[in-house]
């Protein structure tokens, strides 16, 4: 981890940010179907409790030398003690061996969460998840955000000199979009359901001819198996060609 010196922070408003000119040691490439998943966890846990409320979840990915591509993600189980989040260990520990079974190819990258800019209560969970992965990312998104831009940051731990004290804190680090072919499909289809144009989706175009040719085909499955029926009861002649 890098070193910097900081400046003092008040105690009223405890600053959990490295220098802007921190550099990332890092490089992520982030999937759409990791935001689509937080936005779903967030907007679930919303209307179970009736009002909005912070989730938690892992990033599970794959890291080539500096470079981290991640997937996918799977939600995590907290308990909050004395306004602490404390993570459930044992609950991950069982999910981890779950998504090892089925993506071993994956590994344990970060965690992500929601809410607004990054706070003191981040730094304590980021060092729980320190104790799982010693580097680990973390991924925070703003579900109630009003701006254009996708509302979204990733960070990287840092550690640096505060008031002559180590301290950790969070640097910023920039982010791509990694898509593959059925992601855009997927991402084009919940655009444009959600959007108030009116607009059909391909995958929603898809559906509806497949839709139309089904009942089209029931329909005409039917007036055979009545025409069948007819003839067995002798209600109709059998017509010969």
């Amino acid at each position: 981890m890098d070193v910097d010196m900081v400046g003092e922070s008040s105690d009223s408003e405890k600053n959990v940010m490295a220098n802007p000119g921190t550099a990332g040691s890092v490089t992520v490439s982030l999937h759409p179907l990791v935001i689509m998943n937080v936005s779903e966890h967030w907007t679930r846990s919303r209307a179970q409790d009736g009002k909005p409320v912070q989730v938690l979840g892992a990033l599970i990915g794959k890291q080539k030398g500096r470079h981290l591509e991640v997937f996918n993600s799977f939600e995590l189980v907290f308990d909050n003690v004395d306004s602490d989040v404390i993570i459930d260990r044992e609950y991950y520990n069982t999910k981890e061996e779950q998504f090892k079974q089925v993506f071993s190819d994956m590994d344990f990258l970060g965690w992500y969460t929601t809410g607004g800019s990054a706070n003191e209560s981040d730094i304590k969970v980021h060092k729980q998840v320190c104790e799982i992965n010693e580097s680990p990312i973390f991924l925070k998104l703003n579900p109630q955000s009003r701006q254009a831009d996708l509302p979204l940051k990733i960070y990287e731990s840092v550690i640096d000199i505060v008031n002559g004290d180590a301290t950790l804190l969070f640097a910023e680090i920039p982010y791509t979009l990694a898509t593959e072919d059925a992601e855009r499909i997927g991402v084009d289809h919940v655009a444009r359901m959600s959007s108030d144009t009116g607009e059909n989706s391909s995958v929603s175009d898809h559906l509806i001819a497949q839709h139309n040719a089904i009942k089209m085909l029931h329909h005409r499955v039917k007036l055979i198996l009545e025409y069948v029926k007819a003839v067995q009861n002798g209600e109709t002649a059998t017509t010969l060609h």
